[in-house]
């Protein structure tokens, strides 16, 4: 029998009576809580929105600045999203969208002027990147005070020892997404399925945190079906639609879903198998609307912190 989650309906980010009942009406039917990334993105959001006020009254300002080269469809809806988050918030937005061919020199110089610019006080810049241009010299570049995606190495660094940083955006998305649904996650076998620097590797070291025991799996991992069997909370980060089946998953575990395909007819699914699985879980994220989302208001968090410490040293 499913383990269902804690009735606190509040903690779940479900304040409106009509969503409640839904989610009575689908424990009673033995169906998934669907953890629901675009409301708990939302509810961060406000929370910001608010700090960001009381910041402007201060005399104070946050505004991040959203690099792009060339005109990917997918990056181009991300930065679309993201300066709306901005515009909602109260957070300034800087966007510089640079044709393809670009240098990499023209884009470190860029950087560089960023970097100095005292208004300017979080600096993304969108990946991919094309081919001729090298990913790690740019991390490198942005001010680690300024990186608010989380993937200089000073920040990695800090993730790894424990100490304060910024946190990838989509990893600590994730730990909201649990943590906001009232998810145990102390003590609880977690296996992260995917080792990006991105994704898998930051998850593994935010569950260790949350005092998860943590196993990453990997496309060289054996009996991947076995191990993942063994998860209470399953996070899959692998490229690869529908991959997860229920074969995949122990009985009552949850289930989060951080890929995105876009499919014949441009429908749009994730890893995981969501019709195979969602009978099988006590929780899931849907693909749309579940930790996409959290990405981006994770995004938002990291700018305002690095505009509250800067302002601190002005």
């Amino acid at each position: 029998m499913k383990k269902v989650p804690s009735q606190d309906y509040s903690k779940k980010g479900i304040i409106n009576k009509a969503d409640v009942i839904k989610v009575i009406w689908r424990q009673q039917k033995g169906m998934a809580y669907l953890i629901d990334g675009k409301k708990i993105s939302q509810e961060i959001k406000d929370e910001l929105k608010a700090e960001v006020a009381e910041l402007a009254r201060q005399g104070k300002t946050a505004s991040l600045a959203v690099i792009q080269v060339g005109a990917d469809p997918a990056s181009s809806v991300y930065v679309r999203n993201k300066k709306n988050a901005c515009a909602y918030i109260g957070i300034g937005s800087e966007s510089y969208e640079l044709p393809e061919e670009t240098s990499e020199e023209e884009l470190l110089a860029l950087i560089a002027e960023l970097n100095h610019k005292e208004e300017v006080r979080g600096i993304l810049v969108q990946l991919p990147l094309p081919a001729h241009i090298n990913e790690e010299k740019v991390i490198l570049a942005i001010d680690p005070a300024k990186d608010v995606d989380g993937f200089h190495p000073q920040s990695a660094g800090a993730l790894m020892i424990g100490s304060k940083g910024f946190l990838p955006c989509t990893p600590a998305g994730v730990i909201q997404l649990l943590k906001r649904s009232d998810i145990e996650i102390e003590g609880k076998n977690c296996v992260v399925l995917g080792r990006s620097n991105i994704v898998g590797k930051p998850m593994a070291m935010l569950m260790l945190r949350e005092n998860a025991t943590v196993t990453v799996a990997h496309s060289r991992t054996k009996d991947l079906k076995e191990l993942c069997r063994q998860a209470d909370i399953l996070i899959v980060a692998i490229g690869k639609p529908k991959f997860i089946t229920e074969e995949y998953i122990k009985e009552g575990a949850a289930v989060i879903d951080v890929g995105i395909h876009r499919l014949e007819g441009k429908k749009l699914c994730g890893d995981v198998d969501f019709e195979a699985v969602e009978p099988h879980v006590s929780a899931i994220t849907p693909v749309p609307g579940g930790v996409g989302p959290m990405t981006i208001a994770m995004l938002m968090r990291n700018t305002l912190t690095a505009a509250k410490i800067q302002a601190r040293k002005d």
